[in-house]
């Protein structure tokens, strides 16, 4: 198996050693997703330029674009985004019983978020294929054009992101061991490895 090392500044590729000093004063910490991508500059600079731009462009509530990555998570068996996620969406103000119908894959009782989570859910399936059913359905929840599309940007997020953790078997933040936040896939795709260089 090819092991990645979860970068710090100083073990950094000289062009990421920036990049990662960014991200540690945003999040007051180098996630391990974040100093796995520092491998890749290209990588860590893309991800993290779409994950910002969403929090300070997009027209979705930031509790909105949490149901968003959630879904995409769940649809991509990413265990380490769903607990990490699933933090930042009670930051975002999203209800308990939303983060945990997600989690589940079960409906959320609130209509226009399971709309929400459900064309995200569709347009990731399908890949892109949604259909114009699927988009009128959601422009009817109450949602606008530009926001299907800011949708797809999320889910472009959450390929990135979530891939990475894929290939690369990116370790748990210790924090995501808290039973509150752990979650696993019930399709059990992801195969955590003993022996990976943290």
């Amino acid at each position: 198996m090819t092991t990645y090392t979860v970068h710090t500044i100083e073990t950094a590729p000289e062009a990421s050693k920036p990049l990662l000093a960014s991200v540690k004063q945003g999040w007051g910490f180098i996630p391990k997703l974040q100093g796995t991508m520092a491998e890749s500059p290209l990588a860590l600079e893309a991800y993290d330029t779409v994950f910002n731009l969403v929090a300070k462009k997009a027209t979705l509530t930031p509790a909105e674009q949490q149901v968003v990555y959630q879904a995409i998570n769940v649809f991509h068996g990413c265990e380490y985004c769903t607990a990490g996620h699933t933090f930042l969406s009670r930051q975002a103000g999203v209800p308990e019983d939303v983060i945990h119908a997600i989690r589940d894959q079960q409906p959320i009782q609130d209509s226009r978020l399971e709309a929400l989570r459900s064309f995200a859910e569709i347009v990731a399936e399908m890949r892109g294929f949604a259909g114009d059913g699927a988009v009128a359905a959601f422009i009817a929840a109450g949602f606008t054009k530009a926001q299907v599309l800011e949708v797809v940007t999320i889910i472009a997020a959450k390929v990135m992101s979530n891939y990475t953790n894929h290939l690369t078997h990116t370790p748990l933040e210790s924090f995501m061991e808290d039973p509150a936040l752990r979650w696993h896939d019930p399709l059990g795709r992801t195969k955590r490895p003993a022996s990976v260089t943290a």
